[in-house]
């Protein structure tokens, strides 16, 4: 549960109980060092939804969002779809600079897309001119190994090309 909730949870749990054993909204919110008004938002509330209410949060509660939904589709489209010129993947200050927008924002955006430019996973084909012979090799192998053979597989370094 997120703190507001909790707050919220352990206010309410002592506020309705009083309530409802008749005390007054002044003692009530001097008592849980409460404004009156909230003591009496929640009062209402529970006459008019029950227990169900208290645990919904009311609508239009919180900070809005300060970029509309299509805004952020297009960060997160620019970010997957596009390099910048001279880079190999956008950074949060090019991004930012290329939508205006903070780069906290874009920053922001990405984290709760999960999304991770800079940890793009590229595969690199080998320049070696007998690469597609040796590949068909070693599939070969795997995919229909000679009788009484064991394949093993040796990973090697990307730096070294053995022949």
């Amino acid at each position: 549960m997120r703190c507001e909730q909790l707050n919220l949870l352990r206010e309410t749990s002592r506020l309705i109980p009083s309530a409802e054993s008749g005390e007054t909204e002044t003692a009530i919110a001097s008592a849980l060092q409460i404004n009156r008004k909230t003591v009496r938002l929640w009062r209402d509330r529970f006459a008019r939804q029950g227990l169900q209410g208290l645990w919904e949060i009311a609508p239009g509660r919180g900070r809005k969002p300060t970029y509309s939904p299509n805004r952020v589709k297009a960060v997160i489209e620019t970010t997957l779809q596009s390099k910048p010129k001279g880079s190999t993947h956008w950074s949060c200050r090019t991004l930012a600079a290329s939508q205006g927008m903070s780069k906290s924002t874009v920053n922001n955006i990405w984290r709760s897309h999960n999304l991770k430019p800079h940890l793009t996973k590229t595969f690199k084909l080998s320049r070696d001119p007998r690469f597609l012979e040796k590949l068909t090799d070693v599939v070969g192998l795997y995919l229909n190994p000679p009788d009484k053979t064991i394949v093993l597989c040796v990973d090697e370094k990307s730096q070294i090309q053995t022949s």
